[in-house]
């Protein structure tokens, strides 16, 4: 096994630990959680070698990359979209994506539905929630928006809402990053009461996915704790 194949190995067995042990920890089943390995801009050899240790679900955050990635495969492996999608870039996603996470408009839900609808796929999405109130983050802002914008996917034929997604600030004050996930579990918790029947919750990655699994994650977006660096 070379150096690269050593390092991903390792990574990937401190993640699944850290991951267990968390679990163990807060009452919670393993099973309960979906780990999606970050492959953006890697090699399509580094998500071979993911593939090899045993992981199945890989996230890309541009369509162009996703597209020529899925190319290159066979259908072992379920992509996540995990980026901002334009509704113009669609027609790329829908027919390789398990899940796009990033859901933010009736526009761009239309258009995932026509798409879905014209190959005969029920496409899964989640909700793209602002939690951390940045300007520079994609995502709806307050309940009614979100409460809207499910209830127009109960519209649609082609559409599975699933859940919710957000990303916590990029901070090391751990009060900070809870208040994220929690306002995203609230949220949740509240369209679940009025019957939407949502299952997944998207949030936690490199930095914080540990905090992400006490607060009620279901969903894990790692990559540079499995991959290594971007250059």
């Amino acid at each position: 096994m070379g150096i690269v194949d050593k390092m991903l190995e390792d990574n990937y067995r401190k993640v699944k630990e850290k991951i267990e042990y968390k679990c163990l920890e807060t009452g919670r089943s393993i099973d309960e959680i979906t780990l999606v390995a970050v492959s953006k801009t890697k090699p399509f050899g580094a998500i071979l070698e993911a593939l090899n240790l045993g992981i199945i679900n890989f996230g890309e955050n541009k369509a162009q990359e996703l597209k020529q990635k899925s190319e290159m495969c066979n259908d072992k492996l379920n992509w996540h979209f995990i980026g901002h999608l334009q509704s113009n870039k669609a027609k790329e996603v829908v027919p390789v994506t398990e899940l796009i996470h990033s859901a933010d408009s009736e526009k761009l839900v239309k258009e995932i539905n026509k798409r879905a609808g014209n190959i005969g796929k029920v496409q899964n999405i989640l909700i793209e929630v602002n939690t951390s109130e940045e300007e520079a983050k994609y995502g709806l802002r307050n309940y009614e928006d979100v409460r809207n914008l499910a209830e127009y996917c109960r519209l649609l034929t082609n559409i599975n809402l699933k859940g919710l997604m957000t990303m916590a600030p990029f901070t090391e004050n751990e009060e900070i990053i809870r208040k994220s996930f929690r306002s995203l579990k609230d949220i949740f918790i509240k369209l679940n009461n009025e019957g939407f029947n949502l299952v997944d919750l998207s949030m936690g990655m490199t930095n914080d996915f540990e905090i992400a699994i006490e607060e009620g994650a279901t969903i894990l977006r790692i990559g540079t704790a499995i991959f290594g660096s971007r250059s």
